[in-house]
């Protein structure tokens, strides 16, 4: 009796020895082939996976794959033992990332399954045909003071802008465009809206970003940024006028008067083709400063500067200020600079249109002979602007009633400095309308030299005179004779007068 009991102690301990056993023996791999690193010749390269038991090769083909680039290589299976050689039906390629996996669901004969996957990596990509990211802005934990910094990456081989978007992500999330410089070499991002001040950035590179070629990078990227440090308002430096060739005149701002005797500051000279020229002490945001610019009596401004922050900013009108008037820009606060800061201060400038070159032409008198015929004593009549409805003295004994007599009219015109009246203009625009049919007059031409009397006007002499020579036919009617330009007038100068110019006279 004693002895049986002994007999099935020791076989318990057998038992749950042999249980022991199987538990602590591990099913994995003890070895493989290729191993990890970088292999040039894919045609001698062996796929293999030794196992520490005997393997359950059904289960193990089952749970096994080979995938390059992500695609999944076929092939047929060796066993010699306990290992397994995987032969691909087509020979491994250059300039690929392999992965072998088997999953922990393969067994051994025992059915004894793997604790864990197993994983193996081996490329056939050389080391140096990678990208490699040489260079990046910001560097790793720095704080940039321009909230709208662009982000630039430069690698050793150009790289795509597809791969830019797919695989350079910010985190918080930022928006914005990639472009590439330096042969695609240089990846610049600008951001869509200002970073938020006194933030933490992270950009993160994945491994999977390519070349041109299709050669990704291999390693993951992190870099750590702060950025919107700066807090210094910008505000208005100067104002400036820039003349057509590019002169520049300063402004001065009217700072207000409270005394009655002073009058406000005006800033005097500006020209048609004039152009505004605002200098902040930090970049601006153009696309919005027109927002914060007012023009008040004047045409309204148009931002020439592209978008974006520059720290000069230009300006033109989109019509040409009426000359002689008075117009006042106005810099209101809210202006941003490219860390968001926001002006503070309201700048005001009062302007007057007077440009010396900017005058249009203007008729200030007409002289008409009332002797025509008479070579040294044309008995020339002079008639001002401010001679209106005077009496002209048009007889019949030198125009006789009915009869077409040839004589002349000359018109003094004043301009702006170095313009010349367009005669072309004159001829077109020049009328003479009479009631009652006093007279009748036929133009003929128009010329502004070899005048038919040699002396101008006295007092006139620095005037433009344009003589129209034709023919007038009087009559024996009374009434208002109207000599008239209509409006359109113009000079060499471009400039041209809006207004009907008319001196009316009495017959």
């Amino acid at each position: 009796m004693k002895l049986k009991i002994f007999t099935l102690f020791l076989l318990s301990i057998i038992y749950f020895d042999n249980c022991d056993l199987l538990r602590f023996s591990r099913f994995e791999v003890i070895s493989w082939t290729p191993g990890e690193g970088c292999f040039n010749d894919p045609d001698n390269i062996t796929v293999s996976l030794n196992f520490s038991n005997d393997p359950d090769r059904s289960s193990v083909e089952r749970n096994f794959s080979l995938m390059g680039d992500g695609n999944k290589v076929r092939g047929n299976f060796i066993w010699s033992g306990n290992r397994m050689t995987f032969s691909p039906l087509v020979h491994l390629e250059s300039n690929i990332d392999y992965e072998i996996n088997l999953s922990p669901n393969a067994s051994d004969k025992n059915g004894l399954s793997m604790d864990e996957a197993f994983t193996g990596n081996f490329t056939t990509r050389s080391a140096n045909s990678r990208p490699v990211l040489l260079l990046y802005y910001p560097s790793m934990y720095e704080k940039v003071s321009d909230s709208k910094s662009e982000i630039r990456l430069e690698f050793s081989k150009p790289v795509t802008l597809k791969t830019l978007y797919e695989n350079v992500s910010f985190s918080p999330s930022m928006s914005g465009l990639w472009h590439l410089e330096n042969d695609n070499r240089l990846a610049v991002f600008i951001p869509a809206e200002p970073w938020i001040q006194n933030n933490r950035y992270e950009m993160h590179v994945s491994s999977l970003l390519t070349d041109n070629n299709g050669m990704d990078t291999g390693k993951d990227f992190i870099s750590i940024f702060t950025a919107g440090t700066d807090a210094e308002l910008p505000y208005l430096l100067a104002a400036r006028r820039i003349g057509k060739s590019g002169e520049i005149f300063q402004l001065t701002p009217d700072i207000g008067y409270s005394g009655a005797a002073k009058s406000p500051f005006e800033n005097t000279g500006w020209e048609k083709d004039d152009r505004l020229s605002l200098v902040f002490s930090k970049p601006a945001d153009s696309s919005l400063i027109k927002n914060y610019i007012n023009v008040d009596d004047g045409p309204n401004l148009v931002v020439e500067t592209p978008p974006g922050f520059f720290s000069e900013i230009i300006f033109r009108f989109d019509g040409v200020p009426v000359y002689e008037s008075r117009f006042t820009l106005r810099v209101k606060p809210g202006i941003k600079d490219s860390s968001g800061n926001e002006s503070k201060n309201e700048y005001i400038f009062r302007v007057f249109a007077d440009g010396k070159y900017s005058k249009p032409p203007v008729l200030e008198g007409i002289r008409i002979p009332m002797a025509p015929n008479n070579a040294h004593d044309p008995e020339l009549k002079f008639f001002g602007i401010e001679s209106n409805y005077d009496f002209i003295p048009i007889q019949n004994k030198n125009y006789p009633s009915g009869e077409s007599i040839k004589t002349w009219i000359e018109l003094y015109f004043s301009a702006a400095q170095d313009a010349l009246i367009d005669t072309f203009s004159v001829m077109e625009l020049f009328r003479v309308e009479t009631s009652n049919n006093v007279i009748n007059f036929y133009p003929r031409y128009v010329k502004s030299d070899n005048f038919s009397f040699e002396c101008p006007q006295a007092g006139f002499e620095n005037y433009q005179r344009i003589e129209i020579t034709g023919n007038l036919v009087n009559s024996v009617f009374s009434g208002i004779i109207n000599f008239q330009i209509a409006s359109g007038l113009k000079d060499s100068l471009g400039n041209r007068s809006d207004k009907l110019q008319r001196i009316s006279l009495i017959k």
